[in-house]
């Protein structure tokens, strides 16, 4: 095992992750030593909240490589941000902390202090209004990558998406042999990279049952022609029809399921498994990992929430 440092972006201040972070840190012993990138004053302020007490070190970014670091204190880059209460409201007024959290973050990983990044959940509408469609996107266009993918993990069963953030509307034109193409040989690189796997993946559908009262079908003209050609290369097969796919005896039969729009997959997914799975970004030159949820804006400040998906992610970081 690799000990590389786990860089976190704790995100939207106002979410549920200091909670589920402070959780893991408590039940699961994670040899990495991580470094999370915050407010101060925001993290004292939730763990008077939430009633957790660990002891802060502070760090500085032009020394990060000198320090011994562990895990008995919550090893902290300190990122200028004041709120007076634990918990507020999600709004643009946060847009400028969060993003200097990851302009921190992108520092570090450039420099090559570690490849290990994980960031908390964020709020896209309010964060990337329309410039970016998710974090996803956000990410990878700041490492000036082109060729990069959604990769929702779980050891049982992945997905994974040709389009991920986009509304229904437009889903269609971006259904192409060069889109699925390139998500399928980034699936294939990071199974073959990470777990010495050539994964068993199946191509779904766009329209229900692979047909269309449309003259054009797109699952005819388009998605099995490209599987035709790409199965020289690639263990694929499809196209599918997302309503049976997920069915016991199916999926058990692939290690990843390639949707064309985002909740084709997402949606069951989450039906199966809950929060055991973290959502990875395929394609860049460092592993980047989120839980699986977002800010959950419901259940801030009642310590009640799930942190399994955090603890996945960080254990999977560990391990590689």
């Amino acid at each position: 095992m690799n000990y590389k440092p786990i860089l976190i972006v704790a995100g939207e201040p106002n979410s549920v992750f200091l909670e589920i972070f402070f959780k893991v840190l408590k039940t699961q012993k994670i040899k990495s030593p991580i470094i999370l990138i915050s407010s101060l004053q925001l993290l004292k302020l939730q763990m008077r909240k939430l009633g957790y007490k660990k002891k802060i070190k502070l760090l500085l970014l032009d020394k990060l490589e000198k320090y011994k670091l562990d895990n008995k204190s919550i090893n902290l880059i300190t990122v200028e941000y004041h709120p007076k209460k634990a918990f507020g409201y999600i709004s643009k007024k946060t847009n400028k902390y969060i993003d200097d959290c990851f302009k921190i973050a992108f520092k570090i990983l450039k420099r090559g202090t570690t490849y290990k990044f994980l960031n908390g959940p964020i709020s896209k509408k309010d964060f990337l209004g329309k410039k970016f469609l998710g974090i996803t996107e956000y990410v990878s266009h700041n490492f000036k990558i082109k060729k990069y993918g959604m990769l929702i993990y779980n050891k049982k069963l992945s997905v994974s998406t040709v389009t991920t953030h986009l509304p229904l509307k437009l889903v269609h034109k971006k259904i192409s042999y060069k889109n699925i193409a390139e998500k399928i040989y980034l699936i294939n690189n990071f199974f073959i990279k990470n777990f010495n796997l050539r994964p068993k993946i199946a191509v779904l559908g766009l329209n229900p049952h692979c047909e269309s009262i449309d003259k054009f079908n797109e699952d005819i003209k388009i998605i099995s022609p490209t599987i035709k050609k790409l199965k020289r290369k690639y263990s694929i097969s499809g196209p599918h029809s997302a309503d049976t796919i997920f069915m016991k005896n199916n999926k058990k039969k692939y290690n990843v399921i390639l949707g064309m729009y985002h909740d084709q997959v997402l949606a069951p997914l989450k039906a199966l498994y809950e929060f055991d799975a973290i959502n990875i970004t395929m394609g860049l030159p460092f592993l980047r990992i989120s839980p699986d949820h977002g800010p959950n804006v419901e259940m801030m400040g009642l310590n009640k929430s799930n942190a399994l998906s955090l603890k996945k992610a960080l254990i999977f970081l560990d391990k590689n």
